[in-house]
């Protein structure tokens, strides 16, 4: 419900239904595709994302997208972190990260769950304020709200307003977006509830 609310006022004066798409059909992955060797299955109508190896993992969207919000449900079952990358690309065949960024996904405390982190060398860009470290909830359900638009990164969780940063050094200006499995073979995340509203105008390149 509190999603459903998020996405109405977001959307405003839309009405519900005609903005956002469903990027996820509660039934099979249908529209994203895995990349690596982890487990990326559906169950009881949520993704649940497990470790098998100590390489990282990820499932990705067939499509690519520039400038989007993006809403989901997170919960994080086992120690391991999570991410949800975008202008994302890979080396064909494997798990190495050849272009994107990173909004974190961390239920241990003081991991900046929220903030963003690029895979250009440059690592972490943005941290959530120290006082918003202990918003996210583990082993509960997480609403996560993150906007792109341009080399303007947002983030809000459980409703709280957590990063807001222009990037000055943007990296690739599209790409897929992907739920991560960190390295390490601890990655044990669900995801549900997963709304995409594309904001890139028709005619941008």
């Amino acid at each position: 419900m509190r999603l459903k609310l998020i996405l109405l006022v977001l959307c405003a004066p839309c009405l519900p239904g005609q903005d956002w798409t469903s990027l996820f059909n509660g039934k099979d992955l249908s529209g994203w595709t895995k990349v690596g060797n982890e487990s990326w299955t559906v169950e009881d109508g949520l993704i649940h994302g497990k470790g098998l190896t100590k390489d990282y993992g990820y499932l990705e969207t067939e499509k690519t997208y520039r400038d989007f919000q993006l809403a989901l449900r997170f919960k994080c079952v086992g120690d391991g972190n999570s991410g949800v990358f975008f202008h994302s690309a890979f080396k064909p065949g494997t798990a190495d990260v050849t272009q994107g960024m990173q909004f974190e996904i961390d239920c241990n405390m003081m991991h900046h769950t929220a903030g963003v982190y690029a895979e250009d060398g440059r690592g972490w860009v943005v941290w959530p304020a120290p006082e918003n470290e202990s918003v996210v909830r583990a082993g509960e359900w997480n609403d996560y709200l993150v906007e792109v638009e341009g080399n303007r990164y947002r983030s809000r969780l459980n409703g709280v307003p957590m990063v807001d940063f222009t990037d000055p050094k943007p990296g690739a200006p599209d790409g897929t977006i992907a739920l991560q499995l960190h390295a390490g073979g601890k990655g044990n995340m669900q995801f549900k509830h997963i709304w995409i509203r594309d904001l890139s105008r028709p005619n941008q390149k």
